[in-house]
């Protein structure tokens, strides 16, 4: 049942916009010390949720579908675009309906548990920042938000609101990536020391660069101006919207924004990474970072260092998108190749390779390691499914696997970096992760908190 809350005072709101609206030494205050327990749970077990959702086409659609089942109430629903939300107002006919999230908080906030946010990677933090000021539990596809100090202003309003949250990395629920982390935490490789990392996929449109002056007509159905929301005002295009965004540095990240939550999620949770001491643009592919700086390269491969941890010595792995490839491991057997879309973690005994999505396919290589291997056993909490997860930690009171505090938001940060690297080809920046900020570059902390839109505060 939904809590009789009203909206935080506007002391609290204040406080929470001066964050991040703050410069980028602000960042300082960043830490990763939140209960496991969030005070016990705040509905009966068998209780229906509230729910309200932010962007319902696309990854919203599938996010809607996950998260009312049970039975829960579908509150609200939210979209800037009629016609991309066509299908889920009809199939929720009795839930209002909104085009501003602002709005649609107002209205319904005494009626709702929870809020997905699943909006372009632009307006997350907008989003996000408004259901933790009031208190909701709060589940936001990824990457979290759209820049380092975004990441951490969400990082900070979690722990202060004390409600579940989770990233929306759906393969961090899955059997195969407890499996992997098994694996690596019971040594069948050895001690791993290099990751490379891989996302075929391509987000970059330089071809498309000389249309920006063009100025179609804004469909009847869309609010630009909601849609836009904190990002750089600019003339309407389609080929800014629907799923083509994240192709576009003021509302996406890019490949690496993309995929980092999902291939480098096994690795990140194996080897408890934490953020990186340093990040270099090795090589770009037909790409001029000045020229082209509205869009993101064709094809990249960025090098992160990852600091030795506990008993884990110094980790370097490498993040190949687009056009480039994951090199071939001499570990791999004859004719094995290696993913185009996945990892591969190597270690002093042998490699691990995985697919996306929570590692699915992971297999140990070489073939002989893999025979003579016994599996360890299944020390891992296994959950059901990734909004499963989410729901069964409102209900029973503790944090879901890849929250916004200690996980979901460390992982993100990973792929802003490289996002900023980009701007600094064969520059090996220097993290100060404690500080927020780097330590030998000015303009690459510039770019940890860009200047967003007048007149649309978060």
């Amino acid at each position: 049942m939904p809590r009789e809350n009203s909206p935080t005072s506007s002391a609290q709101r204040a406080s929470r916009r001066r964050f991040l609206q703050a410069s980028g030494a602000g960042l300082a205050a960043f830490t990763i010390a939140s209960p496991d327990l969030l005070g016990g749970p705040r509905t009966a077990p068998n209780d229906q949720l509230g729910v309200a959702f932010v962007g319902v086409g696309g990854r919203g659609g599938a996010n809607l579908g996950g998260l009312s089942r049970g039975g829960n109430n579908v509150v609200a629903l939210c979209d800037v675009d009629d016609a991309r939300a066509g299908g889920a107002y009809k199939r929720f006919p009795k839930a209002q309906k909104f085009k501003d999230f602002r709005k649609m908080f107002d209205a319904v906030h005494q009626s709702i548990d929870a809020v997905a946010v699943s909006t372009p990677d632009h307006t997350h933090a907008a989003a996000c920042m408004a259901a933790l000021e009031l208190e909701k539990h709060t589940y936001c596809e990824k990457p979290l938000a759209h820049s380092v100090h975004e990441v951490r202003a969400l990082m900070k309003a979690a722990k202060e609101a004390g409600v579940v949250t989770q990233l929306g990395n759906q393969g961090h629920s899955s059997d195969a990536i407890r499996r992997t982390v098994e694996f690596v935490r019971d040594g069948a490789i050895g001690d791993v020391h290099t990751i490379h990392a891989s996302c075929s996929a391509v987000h970059c449109r330089i071809g498309d660069l000389k249309r920006r002056g063009e100025k179609p007509a804004i469909p009847k159905e869309l609010d630009w101006d909601l849609w836009l929301g904190p990002a750089k005002d600019r003339p309407f295009h389609p080929m800014y919207i629907r799923g083509a965004w994240r192709a576009w540095r003021p509302y996406g990240n890019g490949t690496i924004g993309d995929w980092v939550c999902h291939v480098v999620d096994p690795s990140f949770w194996a080897l408890d990474l934490g953020l990186p001491s340093t990040i270099e643009l090795v090589r770009t592919t037909e790409f001029d970072a000045v020229a082209h700086n509205d869009t993101f390269p064709a094809g990249e491969v960025i090098r992160f260092e990852f600091p030795a941890k506990g008993k884990r010595k110094k980790v370097t792995m490498y993040w190949y998108s687009g056009s480039e490839r994951i090199p071939q491991p001499k570990e791999f057997d004859t004719g094995r190749k290696p993913p185009q879309t996945g990892a591969v973690l190597v270690g002093t005994k042998g490699v691990i390779q995985h697919g996306s999505h929570g590692a699915g396919g992971v297999i140990i290589l070489p073939d002989a390691l893999r025979k003579e291997y016994k599996e360890p056993e299944r020390t891992i909490r296994r959950v059901p499914g990734h909004h499963g997860d989410f729901l069964q930690s409102i209900r029973e009171g503790h944090k879901a696997g890849s929250d916004f505090a200690e996980y979901g938001g460390p992982l993100t940060e990973i792929a802003m970096l490289g996002v900023i690297a980009q701007n600094f080809p064969g520059q090996k920046l220097e993290w100060d992760g404690a500080a927020g900020r780097f330590k030998n570059n000015d303009a690459a902390t510039a770019l940890i908190n860009p200047p967003t839109r007048k007149g649309f505060s978060i």
